[in-house]
């Protein structure tokens, strides 16, 4: 299987590298463009097929990665529509819908997929679907690609707004949770690399207990809160500052940008 990117930004090198370092494939099978030579040059002394060329990338790829802006995408559709003729599409970009794709490539086959950064360490979680002209081989196909990065989920495209909001964007607060909890341990004389390390294994640490005991967070977090004692004080406090709504309404503003995107 061969594998191309049109566009080398962050979720793109991310992906790669977790590709390469999950070794469902080898970097021989990759194939990467981008209109920039220099953006091309941080995959100098790796095997990686770089090109100036879009439709390079498509004629020597089975699954063609659009890791664009959604602006740009329908001028990159427009360029390579001729050459992804039973190959199947898979675009990362926010807002831009499978109706909207397949106006501009008629019948091809097309998934939407929502990634997230941590794909670079293995531990990534990718939404994906599919339009009408996947075969459920084909999704498996890319779902497999997706989980080599950590975990893949196949879920209705009226739902990927909200997905982005809950997956795709929030690395983004919990790196600002981590950020205040490490900040927070400076204050009381822990040095920043210790309370960095704290808290961002606190942060692992309770996620995956979310994920294997199945239990709900909120019996999770009681378990954690003694009576009397000192996280129930922090617990409260957090409430007082309106941590649960503020919460809410980020991903709502996530969810609504997104859907103003959608709709351009």
């Amino acid at each position: 299987m061969k594998i191309g990117f049109i566009g080398s930004g962050n979720m793109a090198t991310a992906l790669l590298k977790g590709f390469v370092a999950s070794e469902v494939l080898a970097s021989s099978d990759i194939w990467i463009s981008d209109k920039s030579p220099e953006n091309l040059e941080k995959w100098s002394g790796t095997e990686v097929n770089t090109t100036l060329s879009n439709i390079d990338v498509c004629k020597n790829s089975d699954i063609i990665i659009c890791a664009v802006k959604p602006n740009i995408l329908p001028l990159v559709l427009n360029e390579i529509k001729n050459d992804i003729k039973g190959k199947t599409l898979v675009s990362i970009a926010a807002g831009v819908s499978l109706k909207t794709m397949e106006e501009l490539l008629g019948d091809s086959k097309i998934v939407r997929a929502m990634p997230n950064t941590p794909a670079q360490v293995g531990c990534g979680t990718t939404v994906l679907s599919p339009n009408k002209n996947v075969s459920a081989e084909d999704a498996d196909c890319v779902r497999h690609l997706f989980s080599s990065v950590g975990s893949a989920i196949i879920l209705e495209e009226k739902f990927i707004n909200a997905a982005t909001a809950l997956h795709g964007s929030s690395p983004a607060y919990v790196y600002m949770l981590i950020d205040a909890m490490a900040d927070s341990g400076v204050k009381h004389g822990i040095p920043k690399n210790i309370s960095l390390e704290l808290a961002a294994k606190a942060v692992e640490g309770a996620a995956k207990m979310v994920l294997e005991t199945k239990k709900h967070p909120g019996e999770l977090k009681d378990a954690v809160c003694s009576p009397g004692g000192t996280t129930i004080a922090a617990v409260l406090e957090l409430e007082k500052g309106g941590f649960t709504s503020t919460v809410s309404q980020a991903i709502d503003a996530c969810v609504k940008k997104a859907d103003e995107m959608s709709q351009k």
